[in-house]
């Protein structure tokens, strides 16, 4: 009886058999904040993530009192996803675009990681956060700048004690009204970072050309999302519609598992690695030190 060789899982399987699917073929990723779990940054709903009262764009626009308790949280969670880095999942798909096999990410994540990962075709669906835009005039700013302006503007409050994180996962302000927050230097305006808040709709033109990335593949590779988000399901249903076959990778159940030629149940990261080093050459990320 051979006890060093490991049999293969059910996952090996489902693994072997969407790298049978892809390999060859123009594949379009849809991202979801799966993949950016590894790097430390949290997931909305996958199983143990903290529930979140979201801000809607009604409230942020009503309310100057919603406004600087929003930035002051936002300001926290800004910290965080500056100091966050690639993964190999990230990486593992970058790689993919330079080797022909991925034709481009449409990502639903807000962190840029897949940019700073090195993929040069990202739609960004929902925004970045690492983009400021004024709600009156349309300029835009780089995220660290208004970082910087709202410590300049707030010397006496040390927001990195007066920010605490809620059992609910959202944020307590001590004095909240207390705080500054910036104004477009330009008109006077209102900032909002450029991401689409909850009430928000994706903007057209972002959501045209998640579909024609969609649209112009062969097949549709769905890696860390719960396709909870609606652009995510319409994605999926342009897809079908074109007869693409879907490969789901995700832990737990997704809304498109019944429309997938193959659901694979495992870690976004460990998946996309997979991925790579079959179709680019095994062990290809391990030269990067990843």
């Amino acid at each position: 009886m051979d006890i060093g060789i490991e049999a293969p899982t059910a996952t090996d399987a489902m693994i072997d058999e969407a790298i049978a699917l892809v390999r060859g073929a123009r594949v379009a990723v849809l991202t979801g904040a799966g993949v950016s779990t590894d790097s430390g940054i949290p997931d909305y709903r996958g199983e143990g993530a903290p529930v979140r009262t979201p801000m809607t764009v009604q409230t942020f626009l009503a309310s100057e009192h919603a406004r600087k308790r929003y930035w002051a949280g936002s300001h926290l969670g800004w910290r965080n996803f500056g100091a966050a880095q690639p993964n190999r999942g990230h990486l593992a798909l970058a790689q993919l675009e330079r080797a022909g096999n991925v034709a481009g990410v449409i990502t639903q994540n807000v962190d840029g990681l897949h940019r700073r990962a090195g993929s040069r075709h990202v739609v960004e669906l929902h925004g970045s956060m690492d983009r400021v835009v004024c709600l009156q005039c349309g300029q835009h700013y780089a995220r660290q700048a208004i970082a910087d302006e709202l410590e300049t503007l707030n010397p006496s409050i040390d927001l990195s004690t007066a920010i605490r994180p809620a059992p609910d996962g959202d944020v307590e302000v001590d004095d909240v009204d207390a705080m500054v927050i910036p104004a477009c230097t330009v008109c006077g305006g209102v900032l909002k970072p450029d991401v689409v808040f909850f009430g928000e709709f994706v903007p057209i033109t972002t959501f045209q050309a998640a579909a024609a990335l969609v649209t112009s593949s062969d097949v549709l590779l769905v890696a860390g999302s719960s396709l909870v988000v609606n652009s995510g399901i319409r994605l999926i249903e342009q897809a079908r519609r074109r007869k693409l076959p879907i490969v789901v990778v995700n832990r737990g159940v997704t809304r498109g598992d019944s429309r997938a030629a193959v659901k694979i149940d495992a870690g976004a990261s460990e998946t996309l690695v997979a991925f790579a080093d079959a179709l680019t050459g095994t062990g290809a990320l391990a030269h990067r030190g990843v």
